[in-house]
């Protein structure tokens, strides 16, 4: 699912790009504001792309912050946490919620994989997304989308899992990656000008596309995706919703 945030400016290193499996991370405070703290590195995915932002704690001594969420202010990644903060210059050890973020991590992947069948298929470009942990919805630019459609999906989608195909990241210069064909597969290119360098996500002899999100190594760890509603938005927008099993 394409994605505006590829590489972005920010004080904050943020590890989750290169490696979506990282659960923990040690960091130093460099600012802060009244929600939260701004830290020079972390594995907290900032969200963006229709993918929530993690949640987890921040350990300081024999304290311990819980991370609500993530937001940006003025171009500083704050990690959000209710109370007092650790003051500036204070280590920490993050702790990201893995069982949520991992839940995203198939999510996303499903929503790649879907996206891959319906491209390869129907040639439909994505008109919109989102997802929660377990579930998710993508709209596509179709005239029609009927119930056997649907089940067709389920089964292609569901195949492509249990092919386990291998999903490799890679960061490439802007140039070359707009020189790949089909790399943005939303309708609207959301990729700002000023971002020179994006981040690509592949899953091998299926779906390459542009984004910024968590996945997982290979498709077999999705697990059996079911399409649960399917909706008409419009003339030539049309929805499908997923769900992940257990």
């Amino acid at each position: 699912m394409t994605e505006a945030s590829m590489t972005e400016a920010t004080m904050t290193e943020i590890l989750c790009y290169d490696d979506s499996y990282l659960r923990e991370f040690d960091a130093t405070v460099i600012d802060s504001t009244a929600k939260g703290v701004i830290l020079d590195r972390t594995a907290f995915y900032p969200g963006g792309g229709g993918q929530p932002t993690d949640s987890g704690t921040l350990a300081s001594g024999d304290a311990s912050y819980a991370v609500k969420r993530l937001s940006r202010q003025d171009g500083k990644l704050v990690h959000e946490i209710d109370g007092d903060l650790p003051p500036i210059g204070a280590s920490v050890h993050g702790s990201l919620d893995w069982e949520r973020r991992y839940l995203l991590m198939r999510t996303h992947t499903a929503l790649h994989i879907l996206c891959g069948v319906v491209w390869r298929d129907y040639g439909a470009q994505v008109t919109g997304g989102n997802m929660q942990p377990g579930s998710a919805r993508m709209d596509f630019e179709l005239e029609n989308m009927s119930a056997d459609f649907a089940e067709r999906m389920e089964a292609l989608i569901n195949e492509e899992v249990r092919a386990a195909r291998p999903i490799e990241i890679n960061t490439l210069p802007r140039e070359e990656a707009f020189a790949i064909p089909d790399l943005i597969r939303t309708k609207i290119n959301l990729l700002p000008p000023a971002i020179k360098d994006v981040r690509t996500v592949d899953i091998t002899g299926l779906d390459l596309q542009a984004d910024g999100g968590t996945h997982v190594a290979n498709t077999s760890e999705v697990g059996t995706i079911r399409v649960v509603g399917r909706e008409s938005k419009g003339r030539i927008n049309k929805r499908l919703r997923i769900r992940i099993d257990a």
